[in-house]
């Protein structure tokens, strides 16, 4: 099977949840990782130890990843998991939450391929977070489930514009990560309840399950084009 054996990869994102997740399983995979954010001393503090680079980026602001771009020479692939909730009803929302969270989730990934392309060689990768609202969406979900459906959306056409590089993307469903914590105790449990009981899985999703999925998706030569749903059958109910 193909790995990630001598490989370097781009890990945008928090040094938590999915992010750290798919950066160890790279690791472990053989592939040298860089991991780069808006708080690269966070960044230190969660990877110390390990033998990973440490970059700042922010995918909202152009001239960081232009600066990013002139520090790295070559990348074999470029995972990006930031993201910005704008959580809420269509009466709740702002134009503010509504444009961080295209900022982060869609115009990001736009100005990632502009950047790093030419440092992907012809079996590179770029690989982005959308979304299981994409599929299924949900009261209060809006304006998540419009980026989620722009970040496939471009994911498709940069597949096309980017080949052979592969552009794909994974779409998490319900992922107990500290996205739920703002909750509190009592009500996150109950929806892990709600939502275990109605999805096929029958489970809540972990980190893990997401990056078993995103070495899928990067080492899958022929796989591009397209927005992989790990999300327990969420979408299907």
């Amino acid at each position: 099977m193909p790995s990630l054996k001598d490989k370097t990869v781009l890990i945008i994102g928090r040094g938590s949840g999915i992010a750290r997740s798919i950066a160890l399983a790279v690791g472990e995979d053989g592939g040298r990782v860089i991991a780069a954010g808006r708080h690269p001393d966070d960044l230190a503090v969660s990877y110390r130890g390990m033998d990973i680079g440490i970059e700042h980026a922010d995918v909202t602001d152009e001239s960081s990843i232009a600066a990013l771009a002139g520090r790295i020479a070559r990348l074999d692939h470029v995972v990006s998991t930031a993201s910005a909730r704008a959580r809420g009803g269509y009466g709740d929302l702002t134009a503010s939450l509504v444009n961080a969270s295209f900022s982060a989730k869609v115009t990001g990934p736009l100005l990632l391929a502009k950047h790093l392309a030419g440092k992907l060689p012809p079996d590179g990768s770029f690989l982005f977070m959308s979304g299981a609202t994409a599929l299924k969406p949900a009261p209060g979900m809006l304006a998540v489930a419009a980026t989620n459906a722009a970040v496939d959306a471009i994911t498709a056409g940069l597949a096309v514009e980017l080949a052979p590089v592969r552009v794909n993307a994974i779409a998490p469903g319900t992922i107990n990560t500290g996205a739920y914590d703002a909750l509190g105790d009592e009500r996150k449990a109950a929806l892990f309840k709600a939502r275990s009981a109605a999805n096929p899985a029958r489970r809540i999703g972990t980190a893990d399950d997401i990056a078993a999925a995103a070495l899928v998706a990067l080492t899958n030569g022929f796989l591009t084009g397209v927005s992989i749903p790990v999300d327990g059958g969420e979408h299907l109910v």
